[in-house]
């Protein structure tokens, strides 16, 4: 928490990951060899059903980050969509409405609800999608992606505010809504071990359709790539349209998810 102005801690303000974090973030690439490795483990999660799924790439990465989700989302049986738009420079504002025709464009070429995956800040967009169009949005998966309590809490504000020309503080009213509850299931996966977002800004409230599921060890930059983290994905996916049920924390990488109860505890 940062110090107030008579030199109190405010309890309302949340630290960004400390250094020690930040700098272990390079074990995204063990984290991607891990699910080249455990390929044919991955391959026994449930089969989708065809339905589209929109992958939202995080802050300063393009949809080069989000192949290996998309093409392993392919090989279950789904329609997985790039976002094309480029590398994401951040602008909640600023893409709205681009964000809103591909969501359209996809809803409209398959005839039925998408579901979206943002990682990190596209994990903010994918919720800001989903208030909306709920009538377009199936599900709403996010991966460390900081949307609730303190968002300023991450080790990348200052560039995000530089490169978007937008303030964390901008669209309050938007803000707001995007952390409390969407009109369509939702699930948060985060780690307590991300070097760049305070996973208490990735945690959903209690919700009969919503839940958040703890990796450990995860890194930020692993994400979208990690095999439990796939695991789950897929899982949730699999759901029938208008069905929620919680995660089953059992399974092949059944070591790799906290309880669910500590998923909300400081």
């Amino acid at each position: 928490m940062r110090a107030g102005r008579n030199g109190e801690q405010d309890p309302g303000r949340l630290r960004p990951p400390a250094l020690g974090l930040l700098l272990a973030e390079a074990r995204g690439l063990l984290e991607f060899n891990a699910s080249l490795l455990l390929s044919p483990l991955l391959m026994r999660a449930p089969r989708g059903d065809g339905h589209p799924v929109l992958a939202l790439p995080g802050f300063l990465a393009s949809d080069l980050s989000m192949v290996p989700l998309r093409r392993y989302l392919s090989e279950l049986g789904y329609e997985a969509h790039a976002w094309r738009m480029g590398r994401n420079l951040g602008g909640l504002g600023r893409m709205r409405d681009s964000l809103r025709a591909r969501l359209t464009e996809i809803h409209a070429a398959s005839g039925r609800k998408v579901s979206l995956i943002g990682w990190s800040l596209g994990g903010v967009y994918a919720r800001d999608l989903a208030l909306w169009a709920p009538d377009k949005v199936r599900y709403v998966i996010t991966l460390g992606s900081p949307f609730a309590n303190d968002v300023r809490a991450t080790n990348a504000t200052r560039l995000y505010e530089a490169l978007s020309g937008e303030r964390v503080e901008d669209f309050a009213e938007a803000r707001e809504a995007i952390a409390g509850d969407l009109p369509v299931p939702a699930t948060s996966i985060f780690s307590r071990a991300d070097g760049v977002v305070n996973w208490r800004t990735c945690l959903l409230g209690p919700s009969e359709r919503a839940e958040n599921i703890e990796v450990h060890l995860a890194s930020h930059v692993g994400l979208g790539v990690n095999p439990a983290v796939l695991w789950a994905v897929a899982d949730r996916l699999a759901q029938p349209e208008g069905e929620f049920w919680p995660f089953d924390r059992a399974g092949p990488f059944a070591i790799a998810y906290a309880p669910p109860d500590r998923a909300v505890s400081a």
